[in-house]
């Protein structure tokens, strides 16, 4: 598919800040992602633009500098904090003499070396597809393997055509099966629904503890790191949290800024766990100094997907960094709209087995 990354990869990362007020804790996000997909960064320029050169991105005095770290470091990769045009990407892989990326195509790459299922193997090769359409600049080879090679290209087919068919087929095979996938979710929903089954999905920010939670709560043994997407494929289990209350509760995949577009269509068929949910865990780290950047970008692409409509409780994680104590808090109606709690230390977890009891009540309330 792409170049993947065989880890132990090293690259110059490129920041620039166009007037981010959190540009510092933007760059320190980046770094972690580019360890994330197993890349070691030797340095990381930096500059100020008002805006984007057309050409290069950044300016060509700044590209001049970028070269310079290539050269000093013996890098053979160059990885941008930014989403780059193809034509951007071609024409600094000319001036730089390296391969180049941008922060969708990182992302991408992450994702695809996380994918554990057959469903989230096809959901990232279909974005990545959907990503490289517009950038078909590498050969394609390994399609025409798949597909025989021999007698494939047309008379008069050029390989960028050839490459842009293959492509083509490629990707309505993927959608096709994708469906089927989505259609068996679908009905396994349906199923839920008809029993009266309440369903609570996970939601938040990348590496805000979603997944350590969830095995916190249900006893799974689900993967948890301190990484960026740690988590890609949805897990679901049944969780009893009285004699007479229990829930369908499913992790999802983390969210992020600026997620690639092309990877949020590409997931629907996972998200839309999310959008059928009656109840959303909004976790968030409240450790974290951009906590209020990350819940906006949640509900960004909550919004994105049609799910912000859907009732949330905000689920204020890793108190133990913060020294805070354990509780729920309630808005003045009596509702729980928040409650503290360490999934890493136990902390918490009886208030929000009853916040989500107390939940549960209220809406079956409203719903007689």
């Amino acid at each position: 598919m792409f170049e993947r990354h065989k880890g132990g990869e090293e690259a110059i990362l490129v920041c620039l800040d166009f007037g981010n007020p959190d540009f510092r804790d933007d760059v320190a996000e980046f770094v972690q992602l580019v360890e994330s997909a197993g890349v070691t960064a030797l340095d990381v320029v930096e500059g100020k633009r008002s805006r984007p050169d057309p050409a290069y991105f950044a300016g060509t005095g700044k590209v001049d500098e970028i070269a310079l770290a290539v050269r000093t470091h013996g890098a053979e990769l160059v990885i941008f904090n930014h989403q780059l045009s193809p034509a951007q990407e071609r024409n600094l892989e000319r001036a730089l003499q390296c391969r180049v990326l941008d922060r969708t195509t990182l992302i991408l790459d992450i994702f695809a070396q996380r994918a554990r299922t057959s469903e989230g193997k096809l959901q990232v090769e279909l974005a990545q597809l959907a990503h490289i359409q517009t950038r078909l600049i590498r050969g394609w080879t390994h399609l025409e393997r798949q597909k025989g090679g021999i007698g494939l290209r047309g008379p008069g087919e050029t390989q960028l055509e050839t490459d842009r068919r293959l492509i083509g087929e490629r990707v309505k095979r993927l959608k096709g099966q994708l469906a089927t996938v989505q259609k068996q979710r679908s009905t396994q929903r349906r199923a839920r629904q008809r029993r009266g089954q309440f369903t609570v999905s996970i939601v938040g920010y990348t590496n805000a503890g979603k997944s350590t939670l969830f095995n916190a709560l249900t006893k799974a043994k689900i993967y948890a790191a301190d990484q960026l997407f740690a988590t890609l494929d949805t897990t679901s289990r049944k969780l009893y949290l009285d004699s007479e209350h229990s829930v369908i509760i499913s992790d999802t995949v983390g969210f992020i800024r600026q997620l690639p577009h092309t990877l949020v269509a590409a997931f629907r068929a996972t998200l839309e766990e999310t959008v059928e949910a009656d109840l959303l865990l909004h976790v968030v780290d409240v450790s974290h100094p951009l906590r209020e950047m990350q819940i906006a970008e949640v509900n960004k692409v909550l919004a994105e997907i049609g799910a912000e409509q859907i009732p949330q409780l905000l689920v204020w994680n890793k108190i133990d960094l913060r020294d805070q104590p354990a509780g729920v808090e309630h808005d003045e109606h009596g509702r729980a709209v928040a409650v503290r709690v360490s999934a890493m230390q136990n902390l918490g977890l009886d208030e929000l087995r009853q916040a989500l009891i107390e939940t549960m009540d209220q809406s079956v309330k409203e719903d007689e």
